[in-house]
């Protein structure tokens, strides 16, 4: 009897083995003929974790996270995200794929005339298309009821439908995390997700974004230059270096020094 992807997830949870949401091997990433971002990579994440991806600049952190998506095509290798060969799977099945994917990036990507809770509403268009998606005033009653219960998680409700260019740039994380965690995603990217916030307001977002996440078992990718924040909020370190994986490593094993050490 062959067995879809939640009946196999059932099954290993059943026999006390994690699950794997995401499984990179031999990934490779070119831009036109210049040198490869990186190659070779083989690493996987599994289901319920939170890997902090770190390293210097230009070493393809941000491109490995879209690859991770499906937002980019490696030039070699293979990813399986959620039990689904990327690669292998397009049409309805990609965007029923992506719908269960999340992406907090570094810019807050808000629409600015609209209200707050229109681009919350805004993160379940991966499942669900057509203009009812775009404004809060025709959204359906579950949509809008959606919205406002990940803006209540994250602290927002009161300004619902306040203008998004209105926000500080706290608040404008704090709604693209609400949009992110709208359609319940299994598998979430963050690209530096305090990198535009001031000191203090950084360290709030990212508290009140790695608590949500841990609380509803969502499986968590994200970059960070902060090493204390790698250290910190992450399960495990994935740091890359010339193109390769230099390290890999629970973050509890990891000290300052070698994460120093990454970015020479």
């Amino acid at each position: 009897m062959l067995l879809n992807s939640r009946d196999l997830r059932q099954c290993t949870a059943e026999a006390g083995l994690q699950a794997i949401d995401l499984q990179a091997r031999g990934l490779a990433k070119r831009f036109g003929t210049a040198a490869p971002v990186f190659s070779g990579l083989d690493f996987s994440i599994r289901q319920g974790d939170c890997v902090a991806l770190v390293g210097a600049n230009g070493t393809g952190k941000s491109t490995l996270l879209r690859c991770c998506l499906g937002l980019l095509v490696p030039d070699a290798g293979q990813i399986s995200l959620l039990g689904r060969a990327i690669a292998e799977t397009g049409g309805a099945a990609r965007r029923a794929l992506r719908a269960r994917t999340g992406l907090v990036g570094q810019k807050h990507n808000l629409v600015p005339r609209l209200s707050v809770l229109s681009n919350v509403i805004h993160g379940l268009l991966g499942q669900n298309s057509g203009p009812r998606y775009w404004v809060q005033g025709l959204a359906p009653a579950e949509a809008r009821a959606a919205a406002m219960a990940a803006l209540d998680k994250v602290g927002m409700t009161h300004l619902a439908l306040r203008r998004a260019d209105r926000l500080s740039g706290g608040q404008s994380q704090r709604v693209a995390i609400a949009r992110a965690l709208v359609g319940n995603p299994r598998f979430l990217v963050a690209d530096e997700p305090c990198a535009s916030l001031d000191p203090q307001a950084g360290e709030e977002v990212m508290a009140l974004f790695m608590g949500l996440v841990k609380r509803e078992g969502v499986t968590v990718l994200f970059t960070s230059h902060n090493v204390q924040h790698a250290l910190s909020y992450g399960d495990r370190i994935l740091g890359l270096q010339g193109g390769r994986i230099a390290l890999d490593a629970p973050s509890t094993t990891v000290s300052a020094t070698e994460m120093a050490q990454l970015y020479g």
